[in-house]
């Protein structure tokens, strides 16, 4: 019966962490048949290769994002092409909420180019904002 049990091509292995130090033991694999990896790399979803950011992640390029979504959500960006964009005023608002936020809670710490531009962005959003609400 045990026979039996290793020949089936399943492995069984406790991988939970318990304090007796599992992490130190060698591991223990046996190596891997042809048909194994055929049908590990079957399993495996094929996605696309992710394109890669030229832009550095930065304070400027988090404010610039999050302005970025309020001009979507005033109807700028159309969801697919030939849609109709449509305006989500609420979703606008909350968004320039909270570049208020991040300008009040980071005030003395940004250097004069980045005060400046979220000042600038939260300046012109609200200026939107009062236009298409009227």
């Amino acid at each position: 019966m045990e026979e039996k049990k290793k020949d089936s091509g399943f492995v069984i292995k406790d991988k939970r962490f318990s304090g007796d130090s599992e992490e130190s033991r060698p591991a223990e694999e046996k190596p891997k048949t042809a048909a194994e990896d055929k049908r590990e790399s079957a399993n495996e979803p094929q996605s696309p290769p992710e394109p890669e950011f030229d832009f550095p992640v930065n304070f400027s390029n988090f404010v610039l994002s999050l302005s970025t979504s309020a001009l979507y959500h005033f109807g700028d960006f159309p969801e697919t092409e030939g849609a109709k964009p449509q305006k989500n005023l609420p979703a606008v608002k909350q968004t320039i909420d909270i570049l208020d936020m991040l300008h009040e809670k980071t005030k003395g710490n940004l250097d004069a180019n980045e005060a400046n531009l979220i000042q600038g962005v939260i300046y012109e959003l609200k200026m939107r904002y009062v236009k298409e609400k009227a």
